[in-house]
């Protein structure tokens, strides 16, 4: 790693606050615009005229009604008036697809939970994005195109109900072991697209069928003290239940979120497949800070890939591990080009299975020819400041010849682990200091 870029490191978190960091600047050495330091949430009477869903058409008190139509209308009617919030009040209110239009917003109050149908017919089928593709599968229960500044907020809950969708994927499991994703039939909780200044703050979101929130082709999202929540123990677990997959996406702040869910926290995509780079609706995941969240049993804090490609500029500062699998993850798919650079993590400290993995992933591998293939690689990964218990491994990778690794520095580090080696031999440039792994 050049020195230069570590002394910016180092800058970084020198420059840390008690309470919160202050970042100043990427591990590319490019500054930080002021937007990632400021964390709080835009102010509910600033957003237009309060929409309380009960007042316009929609029933209270009766959670096993379906009210798909009457919410939607609630929210055409503020869009048509020149847009407003719609509110949730306390109780339970039963939903399968709703599209929020421009100037809109979505708010719950505390005691108010929007739940969504566990019936996949209630789903409108739409064009969308979905593992690394743009198909016409089901649309979310939350859907906002084109929505700019569009905000969830408020003390209540989203809940995906999707019990009875973990139930079908399973078997299907049981029938077909090599059933997709998108073979059992599932609704996303959350699907913002195509928006710049989005803001999620305070909500709980639950058991979400699918993927919680799928941001695609978004500028400057934050998400603010969100709790997120799926099945992680006993039957049925919420398969891919990821908590928050950033799909082409540049200018991310997540703060002070918890999440535990049954798949990846923090997941960076952008497409996949041999020809990755040339086709459109894919592209790069650029300028993403991670800051003092806490992660349960998911599969990593974050995660590079399985569909992603190009993904630079990650900073993870202060997070709190508790059984999560790792800390960060790399998957590197043979069939894809894909080049990962300018990690940064300060200040990890819990219980993980292994802290930074990087992991050959054949998952629906579906390579085809290419010559020349454009070069597969992860450079300039900056680990500071750990405190962990691995149960597995500390650091993990594999010798391969499709990917290089390159430029890795570990410094001030605590751990231990079953497995305390850390062998720097597959890593050219592999920078170990003050780095203690014991049993």
């Amino acid at each position: 790693m050049k020195l230069k870029t570590i002394a910016l490191c180092l800058a970084l978190a020198a420059g840390s606050l008690a309470g919160q960091a202050k970042f100043t600047v990427f591990p590319d050495g490019t500054p930080v615009p002021e937007w990632f330091n400021q964390t709080e949430a835009p102010k509910l009477n600033k957003l237009g005229k309060k929409y309380d869903i009960t007042k316009h058409g929609v029933t209270a008190g009766d959670s096993t009604l379906i009210q798909t139509a009457a919410i939607q209308a609630v929210i055409d009617k503020a869009a048509s008036a020149g847009g407003g919030v719609i509110v949730i009040p306390k109780g339970t209110f039963l939903s399968g697809s709703l599209f929020f239009r421009p100037g809109t917003h979505l708010h719950l109050e505390e005691g108010a939970k929007l739940k969504g149908s566990d019936a996949i017919t209630h789903y409108e089928i739409v064009k969308t994005r979905l593992e690394g593709q743009t198909i016409d599968y089901f649309a979310a229960l939350v859907n906002a195109d084109g929505c700019d500044g569009f905000t969830i907020s408020g003390k209540g809950t989203i809940d995906g109900n999707g019990h009875r969708f973990y139930d079908e994927f399973w078997l299907r499991r049981k029938v077909n072991r090599k059933c997709t994703n998108l073979e059992a039939l599932r609704p996303r909780m959350v699907y913002i697209s195509n928006s710049k200044d989005v803001t999620v703050s305070d909500v709980h979101m639950v058991n979400s069928g699918f993927w919680t929130n799928h941001i695609y082709n978004c500028e400057r999202i934050k998400y603010l003290g969100v709790t997120i929540l799926a099945p992680t123990d006993g039957y049925p677990k919420g398969p891919s239940t990821d908590a928050l997959d950033l799909d082409v996406c540049n200018d991310v702040l997540v703060s002070k979120c918890y999440m535990n869910v049954n798949d990846d926290g923090v997941c960076l995509k952008g497409g996949k497949g041999t020809w990755v780079d040339t086709i459109p609706g894919n592209g790069a995941v650029n300028n993403v800070i991670v800051d003092r969240c806490r992660f349960g049993k998911t599969n990593a804090g974050v995660t590079f890939g399985s569909e992603a490609w190009d993904c630079s500029n990650v900073i993870m500062k202060d997070c709190e591990f508790d059984g999560t699998f790792h800390v960060l993850l790399f998957k590197m798919r043979p069939d894809t080009p894909q080049q990962y650079r300018n990690v940064f993590i300060d200040g990890a400290k819990g219980t993980v299975r292994n802290a930074v993995e990087v992991q050959t992933w054949t998952q629906f591998f579906n390579k085809v020819e290419r010559d020349p293939m454009p070069a597969s690689g992860v450079t300039n990964v900056t680990f500071i400041n750990g405190d962990l218990k691995c149960t597995r491994d500390f650091y993990k990778d594999k010798k391969t010849d499709f990917y290089t690794l390159k430029d890795f520095t570990f410094r001030d580090i605590t751990a231990t682990a079953p497995n305390p080696a850390l062998d720097p031999s597959n890593v050219e440039n592999f920078v170990i200091e003050n780095v203690k792994v014991t049993k």
